[in-house]
């Protein structure tokens, strides 16, 4: 039964009622959740306006280029987190990310970017960003990112960036940053991951404690010192170990290394102080630790100093994934390992410029994936496998600077770029059809070695780059597809026995900078088309068998630098307009048919009618009759005075009498003209060629007395030649002693200068230590030769009547006469020393030096490459460079002399304990050989030398010794060895052998 109705709404008003207050309360929090949520809004606009401003004022402060790359970066762009390069939370509420790599920006890293607190990811890398690293940047707490590397950034790596904590990828990579790495980031940063300081100008130690936690470590290319730090030993998932190019001293980290299973690459390449174990004559702990690490990848240890055998089972204990091993410029002894063909997935082997014997593994041509090969520069024999053609992936093979002998493999690889064979002791015949089918060859050198046979077309269709086949025995015609080499910069086929002409098709190599087929037997003309080469730089093609006139068109190649014709046949008028303007005779002598100003000869015009060749028999009847009637009038009196003429041109040379000078040699010495020179040295000829240099040529002379010379011509194209040549007459003319060159006399005109010298028959002191057999120079005798030059360039410094400096004091500018006395030459980048007001200083005699590098490569003092004015400080250096090669026979310039190692480094770090690592082996065997007592006088000796070299190449100059306390050494020196037991080692130096080790380098 229903309910009355009237019941049933009094019960609907009861329950309405009942929910009123519900809906109340309801109603009342929906309005508060809705106000809390509006301010929240309102905060979080706020906070993106406040850090909208904090970027527009970055933007402002940086240099962009236009278009700007943040051109969206404005006022009126409200959508902070849609801006170029930001990134904002999931709640879009901060900047937590700024990209702005690769922009072009430039600038300095703005301070304002410290107010971003929420930031997280900084990459501003890739940009031309300059000036420090704001130390506003440590206000980043939450910064997990940080790349500011390839920029040009300087001063050093903020310390406060310790306060990082939570930082995990830091790269500051390929900038100039300086300064110590701050010992308490690595320590704090726990989270670090990746550490990039790579390629800056960071020095000291490595930190010795960090974070276990970095698997990427890279500090290659900068001044570090010290030794590799233990923490690295509990880096259990090191992925990556890059210490390249720094002056790490170290024995090879075994320790370090073993076990690590993850690691992948490990570069430790120009290091030179690292060594292998056992006093660095073992290497199996290292490679036995590499064995350990299954994952790796990459071994880049070139240049470290390593020494000992490789192991005899390297290519078992190599990890089969290795596909770079680089241990190039090394002490590496012993042959290459026979089971270097387990090492399958290798694609890079570099063992050159060690002292490997031995031969060329054939285990080696079954390495599918070897893409490059080095053994260049060991002591490899035997002949190179047949089957290198089966390692097809090779692309580069250097087997130069060996003593590889037989023929090129005819199943040499096809898909080579790369091959250099230069340097050994191949013959045969070049294998045409196998090279043909390079047609990737973009470099071949296969110079000085006894190739014979005809060169094939091979390089037709190439694109080679560089052509190398000089000093071989190669004969027939050049090849016919020289002309299609459109890319070639470089052709040297020089002595050869190759004969034919030069095709025109040479013009259409348009690349070519250096063309040289001198020393062959070539015919006809010299193609007019060379003036389309417009790069090229050098053009020889002297000493072979050419005619007609010199191209006139040839003014075109503007470019050309080096021009050679000499020992031709080559005819008609030499030009002298434009390029040509630049070249002297040198560049043609030995072809008697020019003629011109610049060789000398008057060209002759089309005689007139009267001229005829009747007219000039009549001529020649009359002279001739002349001729012999002065002949009677003469003969009578030439008798009494042939005898006086011979004693005064002996008196002259001697220089007791007053002849004729020269425009520059005024008093005491012979006139002698050019034609006497001509033929005294036959022209010139390449046969009485003894030596060049850089301002010129030295020939050997016969003077018409039977007198032996030195003409020394100079190169008067060479920028500087004409005020050296001033500059020798005038120091060379007031100087005598015994252990100095003299100067006989001079000849100089407009366009020809020489320096007439005493021949001295053994040559330079370089010839005598490099060129002949080492034995020749013993101990003794190279000491007295280090007194002479001491001797000599004392009194060029201390009693020479004008103080001078010689500059250029090396081997090759010392001479040896016949009783083994040294003597100093070459004085042409001298200066002489004045006084003025008492002060001593430097003046050239002639501005041509001025603003000029003086001295050779290797010889030359650290200050002069800072711009300081030669001192006889200088010439101390050069001297003690001198000394230690004199003991070491090592040249400053030897290529294991690299990545920061130099001679003074090399002797100084083996002085104590190890100096008979760095003594020339023939003078050690000499010593060896001698009795007990002689022995330790000699090593005794051998002591001192390096000592006096050490000391004498100081960096700092106000520390070395002058030229008087080393001459006064060596003669005590020289004495001890002759037996004068008085004679005693106590230095005038003011150091002793205790403290050679205390010199700064």
């Amino acid at each position: 039964m229903r309910a009355p109705m009237a019941v049933r709404r009094a019960a609907i008003l009861l329950l309405l009622l009942h929910l009123m207050p519900f809906h109340a309360v309801a109603a009342a929090a929906g309005e508060r959740w809705a106000g809390m949520i509006a301010r929240q809004q309102q905060r979080r606009r706020q906070v993106l306006l406040q850090e909208k401003a904090t970027l527009l004022a970055l933007k402002h402060s940086l240099t962009l280029l236009s278009p700007s790359p943040l051109a969206d970066w404005n006022e009126s762009n409200g959508d902070v987190c849609g801006l170029t390069g930001v990134a904002c939370d999931w709640r879009r509420q901060h900047v937590i990310g700024l990209s702005l790599g690769d922009m072009n920006i430039s600038g300095a890293v703005p301070p304002v970017i410290g107010n971003l607190t929420r930031l997280k990811s900084l990459d501003m890398s890739h940009n031309f960003l300059a000036g420090q690293i704001p130390a506003e940047l440590s206000n980043l707490r939450g910064l997990e990112v940080l790349d500011l590397g390839h920029n040009h950034l300087s001063g050093s790596i903020p310390p406060s960036f310790s306060e990082l904590s939570r930082l995990a990828y830091l790269s500051l990579k390929d900038n100039q940053l300086s300064g110590p790495i701050p010992a308490v980031l690595l320590k704090n940063c726990t989270s670090l991951g990746l550490v990039d300081f790579g390629n800056n100008d960071l020095s000291g130690e490595i930190p010795l404690e960090a974070s276990e936690n970095i698997l990427v470590l890279n500090l290659y290319s900068n001044r570090l010192t010290g030794k590799l730090p233990w923490w690295l030993a509990n880096c259990t998932y090191l992925y990556m170990l890059d210490v390249e190019d720094n002056s790490l001293a170290d024995e090879l980290p075994a320790g370090i290394i073993a076990g690590k299973q993850q690691l992948k690459y490990l570069h430790l390449s120009n290091n030179y102080r690292f060594s292998s174990h056992d006093g660095n004559t073992n290497l199996e702990p290292f490679f036995a630790a590499v064995s350990n690490c299954s994952q790796i990848l990459e071994i880049e240890a070139g240049a470290v100093g390593m020494g000992g055998r490789l192991p005899s089972w390297l290519g078992s204990l190599l990890p089969p994934n290795i596909s770079h091993l680089n241990l190039e410029l090394n002490k590496i002894e012993g042959p290459i390992p026979a089971d270097m063909g387990d090492v399958i997935n290798i694609t890079l082997m570099n063992l050159s410029s060690n002292q490997l014997n031995g031969t060329v593994p054939a285990s080696i041509c079954g390495l599918p994936k070897l893409e490059r090969l080095s053994l260049s520069n060991n002591a490899l024999r035997g002949m190179i496998p047949a089957c290198i053609g089966n390692a097809t992936s090779l692309g580069e093979l250097d087997l130069s600077g060996n003593a590889l002998s037989g023929s090129i493999p005819s199943g040499i690889g096809t898909r080579l770029v790369n091959l250099y064979l230069q340097n050994n002791q191949l013959s045969g015949e070049i294998p045409a059809n196998r090279l043909a089918e390079c047609i990737r060859l973009l470099h071949l050198d296969l110079s000085n070695n006894s190739l014979t046979g005809e060169v094939p077309d091979m390089v037709s269709g190439t694109d080679i780059i560089s052509l190398n086949l000089s000093h071989n025995q190669i004969r027939g015609e050049l090849p016919r597809g020289l002309g299609d080499m459109q890319q070639v910069q470089a052709i040297d086929l020089s002595w050869n026995n190759f004969s034919g002409t030069i095709s025109p098709q040479i013009g259409l190599c348009r690349e070519l900078e250096v063309l040289d087929l001198s020393h062959n037997l070539l015919t006809g003309v010299l193609p007019s088309s060379l003036d389309l080469l417009k790069d090229l730089k050098n053009l020889d093609v002297s000493n072979n068998s050419l005619t007609g006139e010199i191209p006139a068109n040839l003014t075109k190649c503007t470019s050309l630098k080096h021009f050679n014709l000499s020992y031709n046949d080559f005819v008609g008028h030499v030009p002298t307009t434009g390029v040509f303007a630049d070249f002297t005779f040198l560049s043609y002598i030995g072809n008697p048919r020019l003629c011109g100003s610049v060789v000398r000869r008057n060209c002759q015009r089309h005689r007139p009618w009267y001229q005829s060749r009747k007219y000039l028999v009549v001529m020649c009847v009359c002279a001739a009759v002349l001729a012999f009637v002065l002949t009677i009038l003469c003969a009578v009196g030439a008798w009494k005075i042939r005898d006086w003429l011979a004693a005064m041109r002996e008196d002259m040379f001697r220089g007791r009498r007053s002849g004729g000078s020269s425009p520059v040699m005024k008093y005491k010495y012979p006139r002698i003209t050019h034609q006497e020179l001509v033929e005294a040295t036959e022209e010139f000829s390449a046969d009485r060629l003894v030596g060049t240099g850089s301002y010129g040529r030295v020939y050997r002379g016969t003077l018409r007395d039977g007198t032996m010379v030195a003409v020394k011509v100079l190169q008067l194209q060479s920028g500087n030649s004409t005020k050296s040549f001033s500059r020798e007459c005038q120091v060379l003319k007031r100087i005598r002693h015994r252990n100095l060159m003299r100067i006989i006399t001079a000849c100089s005109l407009a366009d020809f200068k020489a320096l007439v010298l005493p021949f001295m028959a053994k040559g330079s002191l370089e010839r005598c230590l490099y060129a002949g057999p080492p034995a020749e120079l013993s101990l003794v005798q190279r000491v007295n030769i280090c007194s002479d030059i001491a001797e000599g360039v004392a009194y060029l410094h201390h009693h020479s009547p004008v103080k001078v400096i010689h500059c250029d004091l090396k081997p090759s500018n010392v001479l040896i006469n016949d009783d083994m006395t040294a003597l100093v030459s070459d004085f042409g980048i001298s200066r002489l020393v004045m006084s003025v007001g008492g002060v001593a200083n430097t003046a050239d005699v002639g501005a041509s030096t001025a603003n000029m590098l003086c001295g050779s490569i290797g010889y030359i003092p650290p200050e002069y490459g800072y711009g300081s004015n030669p001192t006889t400080k200088g010439d101390v250096y050069s001297f003690g460079v001198l000394v230690m090669e004199m003991v070491t026979r090592k040249k400053p310039t030897d290529d294991m002399f690299e990545g920061g190692l130099s001679l003074h480094k090399w002797v100084k770090s083996h002085y104590h304990g190890r100096a008979d690592a760095v003594v020339d082996q023939a003078l050690a065997r000499m010593v060896m050989d001698q009795t007990p007592e002689v022995r330790r006088m000699s090593d005794a000796a051998i002591g001192e030398l390096l000592e006096l070299g050490i000391l004498c190449t100081q960096e700092s100059a106000s520390t070395r010794p002058s030229m008087l306390d080393a001459a006064d050494d060596l003669d005590r020196l020289k004495r001890y060895l002759g037996g004068d037991t008085a004679a005693t080692f106590e230095s005038s130096l003011g150091f002793s052998s205790t403290v050679v080790e205390d010199i700064d380098d």
